[in-house]
């Protein structure tokens, strides 16, 4: 039988869309020393290390994880490098749960960085166009990237495919004030990138299409930064608790799923996102949670785009597909409603530092199961080509 796997650290470094004084290494550094701290611990207590590290050409170099390794001080112990696209963070997570649950390791490190915006255009003197290029790479290199695809269109595919099926949902005016909550939510995330960026719906409606249907301020911001998790096995999670006075917050379901990567005749599901539908059902299963809306009181979703956010959600059962705008016309997400979506603010808000977002949105439902005492959260990521990749984690307080 698996062992038991808990959360005894956490930390993020400032999420910015530049960090003009840091390297990836320094930014790494600053997360793990955090998370070190936060579980009152010494790297020398650490067994082995899971890196988050989405592109190898943000950092600049084809190995960015080996440099870490000493600079962190796991010198001699083992440590493996994940790169999932957007789910990265996510896929790490799950990747040292495993370590811990199989009794490989008995404490795990969790580590993401992200420097995007060391990228640089020297035509428009702008990180934007490199970044969106490099970001194209991600894709298909033989036909689409040489087109112009980028992330927007891949997503919008999906969205756009949702729409024909379900053509009174994702209305404007309700992905418009999903954003504007978001950023209202925000502001209590001292170390998210807009912070004190605060929206109304109609500032969002009236901002300028990037790809249809996605406005301006309905996708997330490529972001600097870095975020770490300390893993636990049982026992050594509980004595950790005892001596950093925090308690523990347990993994009790990860699930996973990958689509295809194509929309053609091999997508056998067009205006689903079956990936995130799938992971959410076996974390569901392992976690024994048979309604999501009664037994879940914190969701953070990975929203790429908050159209995204909504299917998300209808996916992992939240509301029926079809009718994801129920999570504001009925009240499910709002101030008073059943579920606290991205208290971070989100990879809209906060930021999508990508190897670190997914982490950064664990780090943020631990806080808030511990400090509002809420029982179950849900951490979500997905990435790649049109939400190819689904990673579902249930996290859950005594």
């Amino acid at each position: 039988m698996a062992r038991k796997v808990g959360i005894v650290g956490a930390a993020v470094t400032p999420f910015k869309g530049k960090w003009y004084e840091k390297t990836y290494y320094e930014l790494a550094q600053m997360a793990t020393r955090d998370a070190l701290k936060d579980a009152a611990i010494s790297i020398k207590d650490v067994d082995a290390v899971a890196y988050g590290i989405y592109n190898d050409i943000f950092e600049r170099t084809c190995i960015p994880e080996h440099p870490l390794q000493a600079i962190i001080g796991m010198q001699n112990k083992p440590g493996i490098r994940i790169t999932n696209g957007g789910a990265t963070g996510a896929y790490t997570m799950s990747a040292a749960h495993a370590y811990v649950a199989a009794e490989r390791y008995d404490v795990v490190l969790v580590l993401g960085v992200e420097k995007a915006t060391d990228c640089f255009d020297f035509t428009s003197m702008s990180a934007t166009p490199e970044v969106i290029k490099v970001i194209g790479w991600s894709g298909d290199s033989f036909f689409e990237q040489k087109i112009g695809w980028t992330a927007s269109d891949s997503y919008a595919e999906v969205v756009l495919a949702y729409m024909d099926e379900h053509p009174g949902d994702l209305k404007p005016e309700v992905t418009a004030q999903v954003s504007s909550q978001l950023s209202e939510q925000v502001k209590t995330n001292p170390y998210a990138q807009r912070q004190f960026d605060q929206v109304t719906p109609e500032e969002v409606m009236n901002s300028r299409y990037i790809v249809y249907p996605f406005k301006e301020l309905e996708i997330c911001v490529y972001t600097e930064g870095a975020a770490a998790l300390i893993l636990a096995e049982e026992e050594t999670a509980k004595a950790m608790a005892r001596n950093s006075g925090k308690p523990v917050v347990w993994i009790a379901g990860v699930g996973e799923a990958n689509e295809v990567s194509f929309a053609g005749k091999n997508h056998n599901n067009w205006g689903r996102i079956m990936s995130h539908h799938v992971a959410a059902q076996r974390a569901y299963h392992m976690a024994g949670i048979k309604n999501p809306l009664e037994e879940i009181e914190v969701v953070e979703i990975h929203d790429a785009f908050i159209q995204q956010l909504e299917i998300s959600m209808a996916e992992m059962g939240f509301v029926p597909l079809g009718r994801a705008d129920a999570l504001v016309e009925e009240g499910l997400m709002m101030p008073g409603g059943k579920l606290s979506v991205n208290p971070s603010g989100g990879l809209v808000y906060c930021g999508h530092a990508v190897g670190a977002s997914n982490i950064m949105s664990a780090w943020s439902c631990r806080n808030e199961m511990i400090d509002k005492g809420y029982r179950r959260g849900l951490v979500h990521g997905t990435g790649s080509t049109i939400c190819q990749y689904g990673v579902v984690l249930i996290l859950e307080q005594a």
